[in-house]
């Protein structure tokens, strides 16, 4: 199988998962260009790094949101875009500012493959998911059905929680590292969720650039060396830490009731925590038509297993 190198635009390069995207494309070989928006103003940490990037191959192409003419031209230069736009309510919540982008994507007609921001849970399979959080997954779809009904070819990658938020804090609500004595366990702690290192998350989304078997489908983030429960989890960490928490279980109940009196970014944390860690939203399913697994089409990929990415905290 023959997968082809290509000029990748990447957009929302200098964020969190963008950044991790954009040295992904460069170790695959693809020649990488990163939107620099003048937006940037005086922000001197995401020029060093845009400047960084340009110093290990990438190459910087201007435009803007407000002047659709640049962000066009900036198009017409590759033959894919990847948007890492944050979706995000604690960050920047940014998901339909990517209609402007579909809108140029269209305008240039020369794109072969869209990947739009998405990475966390398939908002096709969340209708039903609760208020205020189901935001997220009903702009996902605005955009993903302005994709297709430009006739964008696109891939669609998701299915994982960012091992930064979820797994060095063993999934604890409101902190990014984990505990030393006591641990809240969502139910039983029983759930599988996948947890993937960010780095891999990139690796795989570059592999799938030029990679025909990805076109028009939805690839799954699931290897099963991250595929773990919280219990699970903390217990890897117990491990290294030489010692026993205690556990103290949250029902569901109790957990959605902490919802009132909450910011509205802290509301949507909680219905999507509550999603993946009772109702097992990443995993209570199996890929169908026009779904693949990412570990079935790249195998060799060895993904980061929460053991060794828990080392890091010791």
């Amino acid at each position: 199988m023959t997968i082809e190198r290509r000029k990748v635009l990447v957009v929302g390069g200098t964020g969190y998962l963008g950044r991790r995207i954009v040295k992904a494309c460069l170790a695959q070989g693809h020649t990488t260009y990163v939107l620099q928006r003048p937006e940037i103003g005086l922000d001197i940490e995401k020029l060093q790094m845009l400047l960084s990037f340009k110093a290990q191959g990438a190459r910087l192409v201007e435009g803007s949101f407000s002047d659709h003419k640049s962000i066009v031209e900036a198009v017409k230069q590759v033959d894919v875009v990847v948007c890492a736009m944050s979706g995000v309510h604690f960050r920047s919540h940014n998901i339909l500012v990517q209609l402007m982008l579909v809108d140029a994507i269209k305008e240039a007609g020369n794109i072969k493959q869209f990947f739009p921001s998405e990475f966390g849970m398939d908002p096709a399979r969340m209708g039903d998911a609760l208020e205020p959080g189901r935001v997220t997954f009903d702009e996902k779809m605005v955009v993903r059905k302005a994709i297709e009904e430009a006739k964008i070819p696109y891939t669609y990658v998701c299915g994982a929680c960012f091992a930064g938020y979820f797994g060095g804090n063993l999934s604890q609500f409101g902190s990014l590292v984990p505990p030393r004595d006591k641990v809240y366990l969502y139910g039983d702690g029983n759930v599988k969720v996948i947890i993937m290192d960010e780095d891999d998350i990139a690796t795989y989304t570059a592999k799938a650039i030029g990679d025909y078997r990805a076109l028009n489908k939805t690839l799954y983030l699931r290897p099963s060396v991250n595929n773990i429960s919280q219990r699970e989890l903390v217990e890897k960490w117990e491990n290294l830490l030489g010692k026993k928490l205690e556990k103290i279980s949250i029902s569901a109940e109790d957990f959605l009731a902490s919802m009132r009196g909450m910011d509205l970014a802290s509301q949507v944390g909680v219905g999507h925590f509550y999603h993946i860690f009772y109702e097992g939203c990443l995993t209570n399913f199996e890929a169908g038509e026009n779904e693949e697994e990412v570990s079935e089409l790249y195998p060799e990929v060895q993904c980061t297993s929460m053991e060794t990415y828990l080392k890091r905290y010791l």
